[in-house]
């Protein structure tokens, strides 16, 4: 019903940045709420940041200050600005949306590899 593809992702030095994108397969932002998670290798999944279709957002103790997650309803796309990457930031980092009315769906994206190293 609702396909998100991320990109973006690649290999980067510590302290340099990158742009994640997520796009979404319809015009889904004014229902949902748009999150970035991550997973690195045999760890639980966690939150990194969400933005609300009003553009409201909330981030991780752990990368506050540091990434910016925005959206483009026009585009039905929403991005992740990670800067001054640390080593512990690298993961798979997956799209969400969660839509805010009922039913509550849930939809996740396949992941972008972000790997943080020298």
């Amino acid at each position: 019903q609702v396909q998100l593809v991320e990109s973006g992702g690649g290999l980067v030095q510590p302290g340099g940045s990158l742009r994640l994108s997520c796009a979404a397969s319809g015009s889904i932002f004014n229902i949902y709420t748009m999150g970035w998670y991550r997973q690195a290798p045999g760890k639980q999944r966690e939150l990194v940041a969400i933005i609300t279709s009003g553009g409201s957002t909330n981030y991780a103790d752990s990368v506050k200050g540091r990434f910016t997650i925005s959206r483009d309803n026009a585009k039905n796309t929403v991005y992740l600005q990670m800067n001054s990457l640390k080593t512990e930031d690298t993961a798979v980092y997956y799209c969400n949306a969660r839509r805010v009315t009922f039913p509550t769906l849930v939809y996740w994206g396949q992941g972008t590899q972000v790997t943080v190293s020298s």
